[in-house]
């Protein structure tokens, strides 16, 4: 029988304890884009991992799914294992084990010792992350729950935009296992920040395990799930890929690439900024407009992207649109459970990173099978997807744009 945070427990009093507990929030959000940037480290080192561990491209891209598969089965499992201890405990344990796992990815002499480190990547993101999106009420009072659950998931949407080109920058200056490295030495800042500012976080009220799957059955639910997996699987289908797809396709430099995914990462962030001011007025609609610009700007990179100018101005292109993915769905999935809020959001975390590996392995079977350039056309199709799912399915009370 597991436990779930009790909403009104661990809420600050007025006055300078507000300001702990907005350092606090951001302490979990430091958390968030540190477990993220994590997982997605791999993407834009793909080929200096390879050549070191003497592995092909796809192959390596196998270190983004082991991550993945072992993130969407541990966000609830750790959630159920957990239940009964602190939750400053528990994430502190969580982003200490990532951190040693960083180092072990940064030590790896070969690819088990490095799919050893990404497994336990896995289990570190997948708890902190289902964690910490139930936190953000218990820290702050309930008029300022909104804005404090927003900035705690921006953590995830940053990194989701900004984290593989940081990731990339690093290993172009200074090698792969350094990227590593910079990412455990934030996990430990991480941790220590946590540890100070966090309140003490006992678990609430009991919850059976059985209630987080049948939120299954709630059909605006299974919409925004439904939703999510496409997005996801065919973002990063293509994306895990890209730096593979830029060289080969576009015949960009590869010292240019780090700059090309960070243009990537801005015009991302500016979309997770765009899609929050539009999402409460018309989740539907921004999901709608988020999945054809996906599509579109993906499935045109292997014609209109031959270039570095037309590369550079599709990579935007996308960056805005995914930049929106997590914060429209969160958003979705909260409209549709509003009562269940760490069930869902368990859910949320597990098909997102269950998304990301069959993504990621499917673009690798692709990139081997028909060459780099054909993981587009599959991105662009699954988001295709999406947008058709948004338009058909249903939508949460309130959700739909006016005049829906």
């Amino acid at each position: 029988m597991a436990k779930i945070d009790d909403p009104t427990a661990g809420a600050p009093a007025p006055g300078n304890a507000a300001v702990r507990a907005w350092l606090a929030v951001l302490a979990v959000a430091a958390g968030t884009f540190t477990v993220v940037t994590s997982e997605m480290l791999p993407v834009g080192l793909l080929t200096p991992i390879g050549d070191a561990l003497d592995i092909t491209e796809g192959t390596a891209g196998l270190t983004l799914t082991v991550t993945g598969v072992v993130g969407a089965v541990s966000a609830p499992l750790v959630t159920s294992a957990v239940g009964r201890l602190d939750r400053r405990l528990v994430l502190c344990a969580l982003m200490a084990l990532l951190t040693a796992a960083n180092v072990l990815a940064a030590w790896s002499p070969d690819f088990t010792v490095m799919t050893v480190a990404r497994v336990l990547v896995g289990i570190g993101m997948g708890g902190v992350w289902s964690l910490a999106g139930g936190l953000a009420v218990r820290l702050v009072p309930a008029k300022s729950a909104g804005t404090a659950t927003s900035m705690v998931f921006s953590g995830i949407a940053v990194a989701s935009v900004l984290g593989v080109p940081a990731g990339t920058y690093i290993g172009e200056r200074a090698g792969w296992r350094a990227a590593f490295l910079v990412i455990a030495a934030l996990g430990i800042v991480v941790t220590l920040a946590m540890a100070v500012l966090l309140p003490p976080l006992p678990a609430g009220q009991p919850v059976g395990p059985g209630g987080v799957l049948r939120l299954f059955g709630n059909p605006e639910v299974a919409t925004g799930l439904a939703v999510v997996a496409l997005l996801v699987c065919g973002h990063f289908a293509a994306y895990t890929y890209v730096r593979p797809v830029l060289e080969d396709v576009s015949g960009v430099n590869a010292g240019l690439v780090g700059a090309l995914l960070l243009v990537y990462g801005v015009a991302g962030v500016a979309g997770n900024f765009l899609a929050g001011a539009r999402v409460g007025r018309s989740v539907k609609g921004t999901l709608l407009v988020i999945s054809g610009v996906l599509a579109v700007s993906v499935l045109l990179i292997p014609g209109l992207g031959a270039s570095t100018p037309g590369a550079l101005t599709l990579l935007a292109v996308w960056g805005l649109a995914y930049g929106g993915v997590s914060v429209s769905a969160q958003t979705w999935l909260s409209k549709a459970a509003p009562s269940a809020r760490e069930g869902v959001t368990s859910l949320f975390v597990g098909v997102f990173n269950g998304a990301i590996a069959v993504g990621a392995t499917a673009g690798g079977r692709m990139a081997d099978g028909f060459g780099t350039g054909s993981v587009m056309w599959l991105g662009g199709a699954l988001a295709f997807g999406a947008l058709l799912t948004t338009l058909f399915g249903r939508v949460p009370s309130g959700g739909g744009a006016r005049g829906d």
